[in-house]
């Protein structure tokens, strides 16, 4: 049977490879096996860090960083429809404890990587700071304005932030003014564009954008810790997995994380 046009042209192609010297051709082949890249599903509070580990992932191993970021229940629920990540970093430890209870990650590799606090932040560079205590003013301080946050009964900042307000024993009044957002990004972004006047985020947030002043910083003792947990999807098949998890808690990592404010658990 006579060879086809493309069977013709792979063996040309190769007869010439060799006649040109197979050792340069295979060496950019073989830099292109050798680079790697490892997906990664982080909590948008995460942006700024992640944006610069990227740098120095890629620095350091020559692999690429890809980076997911939004509210960690979206992305837990991406992870539970089969989305292809291979590493999952959440805003709070209850998402990775359901992605546990459904064998989904492995448990093995999980640990608490940082943990933050939780701001009241207001629009512009120079906003009166306030104090916050039981029974805080607050929807008088908004008037007929709005309190930006995250979706308050899946996303963990504004999970965390119902907490301090229920704790402080003003939620009922505030809540018919909440507007609520996707992500703990998305809250910031109202804020810092003028949309409302006030609304709660991570500290790490607030140090992201110039346009916003932290006013307060809501006690410990009114929410839940904020602890951000790590771990390796089951279904990952990445051999740099592991080397990743270590690049996290290198002194690079550290650094990166602490510029933005936060803690590190380890």
């Amino acid at each position: 049977m006579g060879l086809n046009f493309l069977s013709r042209l792979r063996i040309a192609t190769t007869v010439l490879a060799m006649a040109l010297g197979c050792t340069t051709l295979l060496i950019p082949y073989a830099r292109a096996e050798a680079a790697g890249q490892i997906t990664v599903f982080a909590a948008a509070s995460l942006k700024n860090a992640m944006d610069e580990l990227a740098q120095k992932w890629q620095a350091e191993t020559g692999n690429r960083l890809v980076v997911s970021l939004a509210g960690s229940s979206a992305l837990a629920r991406q992870i539970e429809a089969g989305a292809p990540a291979d590493v999952f970093i959440s805003a709070n430890t209850g998402w990775m404890d359901r992605l546990e209870k459904d064998n989904l990650i492995l448990p093995e590799s999980r640990f608490d990587l940082l943990h933050n606090s939780l701001v009241l932040i207001a629009s512009g560079k120079d906003a009166a700071k306030v104090e916050i205590g039981k029974g805080f003013d607050l929807a008088h301080r908004l008037g007929d304005g709005r309190l930006a946050m995250a979706l308050v009964d899946a996303v963990p900042a504004g999970m965390y932030g119902k907490a301090a307000l229920q704790s402080l024993g003003i939620w009922d009044k505030i809540a018919p003014k909440v507007a609520q957002v996707d992500n703990v990004r998305a809250a910031l972004a109202l804020v810092a564009t003028g949309e409302t006047p006030y609304g709660i985020v991570y500290a790490t947030d607030a140090v992201a954008d110039p346009r916003v002043t932290a006013v307060a910083t809501f006690p410990a003792d009114s929410h839940p810790p904020i602890t951000y947990p790590v771990a390796i999807i089951r279904d990952s098949q990445n051999p740099l997995d592991k080397t990743f998890l270590q690049f996290l808690t290198s002194d690079a990592a550290r650094a990166a994380f602490e510029r933005q404010g936060f803690v590190m658990a380890k």
